[in-house]
């Protein structure tokens, strides 16, 4: 399909994070891409007017390049619903989904698939700075932007391509691994899995297209994990902080385990045990436990793919992060901004752990944007049990996607529900409802100081409110 780059790329629904970063490979790759989206401005705006990706905002057709061979469409639009899709379907274009059109031209590499419920982003962009800076010359496609990589991809000319591998919709089934990173498997997505066992089945079925020459690496602290893991044809490498879920352990060619783990002015120091004996000591720059395993999955893959200790270990603290991911964005009225993609209950504790773990004296101010109603409504239970380490709770109104039909569920639900679990354990914590970003960004004037921070979370647009706050305070985002 990719094999003539001599084609015209069209991609219809452009802006979203997964065809973005598609969109900026294959240019780097020498092909001819353009596209459509809406005319909202999104932070991925930025990496595709720095790779010179010609976009018509909103569509309509009037918007075509002179020659198109190759149409990919985000899957957020149906041929059928889209006025640009449904014309060039007419019209006998070939049309396919950005599923299919990654894994065609992951098929072509040494696959290495990053996947799991929660830390892909980061874990692929981390793996793939590694192996960049160790000279390994990888292809990688994050799910957001990372500034040591100028976007949100990497184009090298090494046979690897690193690619986080997103399982909602069940994308996964397009994908044929030589390697997969499987950090945890924690149930989301309800609007599209019906049950837990149909999540479940998704990551099982993709483990067992493993080559007997290829690897996984898996969170051995995730039961789900290791369930799945039993069924992967190839090499097993195993990490953790607290060594559980062992009764397969015989079974791993590896195990990387951390101990001594420190809270440093710069991040976090760890040491690192393989099989029981000491390997070797690493620092890094990124707070959180969870990014402690985080850390361990690309050690693990690193070591597997050849980079030396030596540079793993300088190129493992030299990674900066990715975009809205515990992104520290600067200051308002002395207060510390954070925006974070968290949307998950997992990953809301995970996040305010580690602003605690940095911030140890200050308040905390948490701004969360609920991302879809069916999700909030699933898992309401959960998400009313992970603001415990926040001072203050500002809830804005659910951010519904595109793809669900009618509401049935308000914030104000939410609020209600994080009330009841705060009577019920006795915690004192000021919560507060707001229709719109406006009211919040009003709020947070009147509050913000050095003695607190300001953490952003949500799957939506929530970082527009540190956006604004911080052009007023003259900030350099």
């Amino acid at each position: 399909m990719f094999k003539d780059k001599d084609i015209n790329i069209y991609m219809v629904g452009i802006k979203g994070v997964g065809m973005t970063m598609l969109a900026q490979f294959l240019v780097s790759k020498g092909y001819c891409v353009s596209g459509s989206d809406v005319k909202e401005e999104f932070q991925t705006d930025r990496t595709l007017f720095n790779a010179k990706i010609k976009v018509k905002q909103g569509f309509s057709l009037s918007n075509f390049p002179k020659k198109i061979d190759l149409v990919v469409r985000s899957s957020a639009f149906e041929i059928d619903k889209n006025i640009e899709l449904k014309f060039l379907d007419k019209k006998g274009l070939k049309i396919i989904s950005y599923a299919e059109a990654l894994g065609s031209l992951f098929a072509d590499y040494f696959g290495v698939s990053v996947c799991g419920s929660h830390g892909k982003t980061t874990v692929t962009s981390w793996l793939g700075h590694v192996l960049n800076k160790a000279g390994l010359k990888p292809n990688v496609l994050s799910g957001s932007y990372v500034r040591q990589f100028k976007g949100s991809s990497l184009s090298g000319d090494s046979k690897y391509f690193i690619v986080e591998s997103d399982e909602y919709q069940n994308k996964l089934k397009y994908f044929n691994p030589k390697a997969v990173i499987l950090n945890n498997i924690d149930f989301d997505h309800p609007d599209y899995f019906k049950d837990e066992k149909q999540y479940y089945k998704v990551f099982l079925d993709f483990i067992k297209k493993i080559p007997k020459e290829g690897f996984l690496v898996l969170n051995l602290e995730d039961k789900q994990s290791v369930k799945v893991g039993a069924k992967n044809h190839g090499r097993t490498i195993a990490y953790c902080i607290e060594e559980k879920n062992n009764k397969l352990k015989e079974s791993y060619q590896k195990i990387y385990q951390a101990k001594n783990i420190k809270t440093e002015t710069y991040g976090q120091s760890f040491s690192v045990y393989r099989n029981g004996k000491k390997f070797a000591n690493f620092k890094i720059k990124l707070m959180g436990r969870h990014n402690i395993l985080n850390s361990l999955a690309v050690i693990s893959a690193s070591l597997e793919m050849g980079v030396s200790l030596g540079g793993l270990r300088n190129n493992l603290y030299s990674f900066n992060g990715a975009s809205r991911r515990f992104d520290v964005l600067g200051k308002y009225n002395g207060s510390v901004i954070i925006d974070d993609y968290a949307h998950h209950p997992s990953e809301i504790k995970a996040c305010l752990d580690a602003v605690k773990q940095r911030y140890k004296n200050k308040k905390i101010i948490t701004v969360f944007h609920p991302h879809t109603v069916s999700r909030t409504k699933v898992l309401l239970d959960d998400f009313a049990k992970s603001f415990v380490l926040s001072d203050s709770l500002f809830l804005l109104e659910i951010y519904t996607s595109a793809r669900e039909q009618g509401g049935g569920l308000s914030s104000v639900d939410l609020l209600n529900k994080v009330k009841q679990y705060n009577l019920e354990k006795n915690k004192k914590q000021e919560l507060k409802y707001f229709k719109d970003m406006k009211l919040v960004e009003k709020e947070l004037k009147k509050v913000a100081g050095a003695d607190n921070v300001i953490l952003l979370m949500g799957a939506g647009d929530v970082f527009r409110i540190a956006y604004s706050l911080l052009k007023i305070n003259s900030s350099n985002i």
